[in-house]
């Protein structure tokens, strides 16, 4: 047995190796594919015995780009003063509801940039109305970070889960993406409350960002695998071209792909998207990502005349099959590849991991 082999058989069993043990990993298989098809296999019939053939969806709706931050990879940054800014009134948010529940979407993921237009008290309305109309759904929040009394108001009212990316596991790295009033502790803190509140909760980092080292790759794993999400959710950096970091070079889609395959195997019951980032960086990038692990997709719900801005990085998909009208033109790609889209919650099960 290869040594590359012999890591994914111990990885698959023990659900953790230590730090230099993924570096090794991650190197090694950018040099060899046949270990890498090998993790792929794993990986795939790990989420098989898991999920079976079933991919979760989840309707997207991105109801604000203002951001009172200024992190320099993101193309809603505050200082990006060409940025078209748009938020979503509480009728809209309902109406894109409406819309993605007679879809047969069941769980309505809001996004946003750091809005504090929208006060806590206006959040927990939206969430509250939500839940009233469609109380057989799952709403999930990305909002970013806020003090834990209002993610527990907003839990209260109605919410299931929350994704808040750590972005990076290494505080001096972290420093390097983000502007000084950003601290990694704090962001870990609001993981911390997330989960301790009740959340379903999800987190993830970036794959090949600025500064980025395999090393720092093993800690993202190894915080992940004390952590223990309910939601993972990674993707190749890429650029955008109103921020600081508009000349570097985007991420790897085969290490993204690697990295899902090794998270599935950490993470057996854990909730992975296909996210439009790999849809972006590759015409089948989604596709790519259910068979490397994943198991769920995010279909935009958003109104067609903002889609196009909400930017995080350029030439973002955003009409098309990554779009909630054209479900069943999803439904027959995955069905292409031996899925199938089910109308379902897709709730985290703990079970036998």
């Amino acid at each position: 047995m290869g040594k590359l082999i012999d890591l994914i058989s111990r990885l698959k069993e023990n659900r953790y190796l230590e730090p230099e043990e993924f570096v090794t990993l991650l190197n090694g298989l950018e040099e060899n594919p046949e270990d890498a098809s090998f993790l792929q296999h794993e990986a795939r019939e790990t989420a098989l015995h898991h999920f079976g053939k079933d991919i979760y969806i989840r309707g997207l709706i991105e109801f604000t780009n203002f951001c009172r931050n200024d992190c320099f990879y993101c193309g809603i940054r505050k200082s990006n003063l060409n940025a078209v800014r748009y938020h979503l009134s509480k009728s809209t948010i309902l109406e894109c509801c409406r819309i993605g529940y007679d879809l047969g979407f069941r769980t309505f993921v809001l996004q946003g940039g750091e809005d504090m237009s929208y006060t806590d008290h206006a959040m927990t309305d939206i969430i509250a109305s939500i839940r009233r109309a469609y109380p057989d759904c799952a709403i999930t929040l990305s909002v970013g970070e806020r003090e834990k009394a209002t993610y527990q108001e907003w839990f209260d009212a109605g919410a299931n889960r929350y994704l808040l990316r750590h972005e990076t596991a290494d505080p001096e790295h972290y420093r390097k993406l983000h502007p000084m009033r950003l601290r990694s502790e704090h962001r870990m803190q609001c993981l911390r409350d997330l989960k301790s509140i009740g959340y379903q909760t999800g987190t993830g980092f970036m794959v090949g960002s600025p500064f980025q080292t395999t090393e720092h790759l093993a800690k993202d794993l190894q915080f992940i695998h004390k952590f223990e999400p309910e939601m993972i959710g990674i993707g190749p950096f890429l650029p955008h071209s109103e921020t600081p970091f508009k000349n570097c070079a985007p991420g790897s889609m085969q290490r993204t792909l690697h990295l899902i395959s090794i998270l599935r195997l950490m993470r057996p019951n854990a909730l992975i998207p296909s996210t439009t980032a790999l849809g972006t960086i590759h015409p089948e990038g989604r596709e790519l990502g259910i068979l490397a692990g994943a198991n769920v997709v995010m279909p935009n719900l958003s109104p067609l005349d903002v889609r196009k801005n909400y930017l995080l990085y350029d030439n973002k998909i955003c009409t098309g099959e990554e779009a909630a009208e054209s479900i069943d033109k999803l439904k027959e790609r995955i069905c292409r590849i031996g899925y199938r889209i089910v109308t379902d919650r897709g709730d985290y099960k703990k079970g036998d991991v």
